[in-house]
């Protein structure tokens, strides 16, 4: 007979395959290339590299993952990051407005971008295919008006050190004593969500990960957020475009996982029809969501353009494909509805490291290529596939009225009621 720590580590597995699959990968994956680089990977500059490299896929990975849990798609992001970088650097240099003034500036005009974009999505109900194709050529036509075709460079050092900036030097046994108190905070905040998480659970009597599950998690989590820490600390300290990307994770998580409005987009992309009958605004929903990838857009290109220190015709390109694979090898279901942002950002920090040790290794770009592509066809084939064991292992749990499943007796490793229900380890 199954004992029940065993059933519980069964289902726990069973319940968050799809949220940590693409974590184990990960880990994987870094464990593989520091082995082939010898130990190049993990150096305290090459990570920092890491951030500053990937630090405006992540923060387009965000709003795409928004976008594609309602169903949609947004091909138009790396031509936005084109064009807000091309007028930010024009308003810096040829109209000497002060970076203060330009960054909001720059938000705004992204905002623009994404209204115009979401009126036609959510109101005309052309489909975000279409219209973000027609996006991506006219706001690449636009970067290309605007530069006339010509680069603009170099530009004010406080654009550039807000994406290659780091936090003050305060140095204790020469670690950055900043980045480690962050990441003793970090740590400490996971942490405490992930119990508030248990604890609201058994107050209403939802299935739970055994006590030394939730404890073990706890310790990984922890564990993993210091060592980056300590890594970062080796060097220059925290990034400040790694704070911001602190900022926009825990920001957005929080909007997503515990507020009314991250619910009516899970709701929207869950059923459009179920969530106008649930009296939610599905259009205007649909249209904010275009709006805030617009917003995220313009802070990725002006991350990109002062990391660049230029801004140029090309900028962008092929980032919109970076940023929708993040979000599907992440965990976000093409058929919306699914995701989450740390998935969202584990995806793209997939493609990240698979980027950079395949570049420590020498490998040749065709070989890059042909890799990610397959990293990201596995992704979505798993996400497949663990939707069709989960509908077929509730499809044999469906009970006729007092009786048993059909075509199984009650399944021994199901400690909820009805059978369906999924345990946790943390948020």
């Amino acid at each position: 007979m199954t004992t029940r720590p065993l059933t519980l580590a069964t289902t726990l597995i069973r319940a968050n395959a799809r949220q940590y699959g693409m974590a184990v990968a990960l880990v994987a994956i870094i464990v593989l290339f520091q082995i082939l680089t010898g130990g190049l990977l993990l150096t305290p500059l090459n990570v920092t590299n890491l951030i500053m490299q990937n630090s405006y896929i992540l923060i387009l990975a965000i709003g795409m993952m928004l976008v594609i849990v309602t169903g949609h798609i947004d091909l138009s992001v790396g031509s936005v990051v084109a064009f807000t970088g091309a007028v930010s650097a024009i308003m810096l240099t040829s109209w000497g407005l002060p970076t203060v003034v330009v960054v909001p500036a720059a938000l705004l005009l992204g905002a623009l971008i994404g209204a115009w974009q979401g009126f036609w999505v959510a109101y005309v109900r052309v489909p975000a295919f279409i219209v973000t194709l027609a996006g991506m050529l006219v706001f690449r036509g636009a970067t290309l008006a605007v530069l006339g075709g010509e680069s603009i460079a170099p530009l004010p050092t406080s654009l550039r050190n807000m994406a290659s900036g780091f936090l003050p030097d305060v140095e204790v046994l020469g670690l950055h004593l900043p980045t480690l108190l962050l990441g003793a905070a970090g740590a400490a905040a996971v942490v405490w969500i992930q119990w508030r998480s248990r604890a609201r659970d058994l107050r209403h009597e939802l299935p739970t990960a055994p006590t030394a599950v939730t404890v073990l998690v706890s310790a990984v989590t922890a564990v993993v957020i210091m060592v980056f820490a300590y890594v970062l600390a080796q060097y220059n300290g925290l990034p400040l475009v790694g704070l911001l990307l602190v900022a926009l994770i825990a920001g957005y998580s929080f909007v997503m996982r515990s507020t009314t409005a991250g619910r009516r987009v899970y709701a929207v992309g869950g059923s459009e029809q179920a969530a106008a009958l649930s009296g939610i605004r599905t259009r205007r929903t649909t249209f904010w969501v275009f709006v805030n990838m617009g917003v995220l857009s313009a802070l990725a290109g002006l991350v990109f353009t002062g990391r660049l220190n230029a801004a140029t015709p090309g900028a962008g390109t092929m980032f919109e494909l970076d940023a929708i694979a993040a979000a599907f090898i992440g965990g976000a279901s093409a058929a919306g509805g699914v995701g989450t942002v740390v998935g969202a950002v584990v995806g793209a920090l997939v493609m990240g490291v698979l980027n950079n040790g395949m570049s420590l290794i020498g490998l040749g770009v065709d070989w890059q290529q042909l890799i990610k592509g397959l990293v990201l066809l596995l992704a979505v084939a798993f996400d497949i596939y663990n939707k069709r064991r989960v509908t077929v292992g509730r499809t044999l749990d469906v009970r006729p009225p007092g009786g048993t499943a059909r075509g199984a007796g009650p399944k021994a490793d199901d400690p909820s009621p009805s059978g369906e229900g999924g345990v946790r380890a943390g948020p």
